[in-house]
């Protein structure tokens, strides 16, 4: 699908802040709702997301990355932030969306956009105009998140992840953290079947890792002038080594939740 127009304008205003802020306000304190009301909530490692979402230098880039094992994955993870950073609409998260999906008529595309959802086209590659868009923002300082499974993933194991996560980091001008979390219980939340809807009373477990570690392996690519391709293979791999390593934590700690 081709979208009729660019969801995003040239320039963003005060205008579609103020919209952005209203939506994305509404949208986080429902999910704060549905995440630690509705549901039980556990997140591990609390205090690290919010040193990188609220108190990192105003130059630097902040890429999160997760699993996504649930339609509802965004927006309602983010119901896990604090209430001072859901009130700040410039300092929350872009992030990517699959445009077949998402913005497919005129409502869904205002809802989207002014909530920072990024349209991707899967299948077209690192070089569309959603990666240079987030590249641009990432550039700018700001937070994107990312599911780099490329996919909601229905059996929750390790799978192949998408290589625009390492294009992500690699053209950054400015090195980007790159925080990673696991998470469990979110298809609990929203189970993968119809009919899709959410439930209550089901147990969320968040492990928020520590950033990860690129700079010598990206350093060594340029030094051995590696092709654009390569990089991003390196790095990607690098992510995926860390999925491996959260979610075996993730899956013990939400086991003891459960007593």
């Amino acid at each position: 699908m081709t979208l009729n127009k660019w969801p995003f304008p040239n320039k963003i205003g005060k205008a579609w802040h103020l919209k952005s802020c209203f939506a994305m306000f509404a949208v986080g304190m429902w999910s704060k709702f549905m995440l630690k009301i509705a549901n039980k909530l556990k997140i591990h490692n609390e205090d690290t997301l919010d040193l990188y979402v609220c108190g990192r230098k105003e130059e630097t880039p902040l890429i999160t990355v997760s699993n996504h094992s649930s339609c509802l994955d965004d927006p309602v993870l983010w119901g896990m932030l604090k209430l001072k950073t859901l009130r700040n609409e410039k300092s929350l998260r872009w992030s990517l969306g699959a445009q077949e999906l998402l913005y497919t008529n005129a409502i869904y595309s205002w809802i989207f956009s002014h909530g920072k959802v990024i349209p991707v086209v899967r299948g077209d590659g690192v070089y569309q105009r959603g990666m240079d868009f987030a590249v641009g923002k990432l550039n700018n300082g700001d937070w994107v998140h990312v599911f780099p499974e490329g996919q909601v993933n229905m059996t929750n194991s390790l799978i192949r992840l998408k290589w625009g996560i390492g294009r992500l980091i690699a053209d950054c001008k400015v090195p980007p953290v790159v925080l990673p979390f696991w998470h469990l219980g979110m298809d609990d939340l929203l189970p993968n079947r119809r009919p899709y809807i959410p439930r209550i009373c089901q147990r969320i477990t968040v492990l928020v890792g520590e950033p990860i570690d690129y700079y010598s392996v990206l350093n060594e690519c340029q030094r051995f002038k590696y092709s654009a391709e390569k990089t991003r293979k390196i790095l990607t791999d690098l992510i995926q080594a860390k999925f491996a390593e959260l979610k075996t934590k993730a899956e013990l700690l939400h086991r003891e939740n459960a007593s």
